[in-house]
């Protein structure tokens, strides 16, 4: 399995609004993004930090549920 991309807040956020997501709010230092779906909505906070821990962005995979393709190296 490709190892994950180092990736800041902004690079995460920036690939979610690629994929549906849109920044509805800002609370502190984390993001707020949100896609509408049929009948649901995925909420989704992201860190605005430099470089994003690798457990941080496992979560935010798992949440989003967009394929983990996208945040790999290469």
């Amino acid at each position: 399995m490709p190892r994950l991309r180092v990736l800041s807040g902004q690079d995460v956020c920036r690939l979610m609004s690629q994929h549906g997501f849109a920044q509805v709010r800002r609370k502190g230092s984390h993001i707020i993004m949100q896609k509408k779906e049929r009948g649901t909505t995925i909420t989704v906070p992201v860190p605005d930090h430099d470089e994003l821990k690798m457990g941080t962005l496992m979560g935010i995979i798992k949440q989003s549920g967009l394929p983990r393709s996208l945040f790999e190296v290469g």
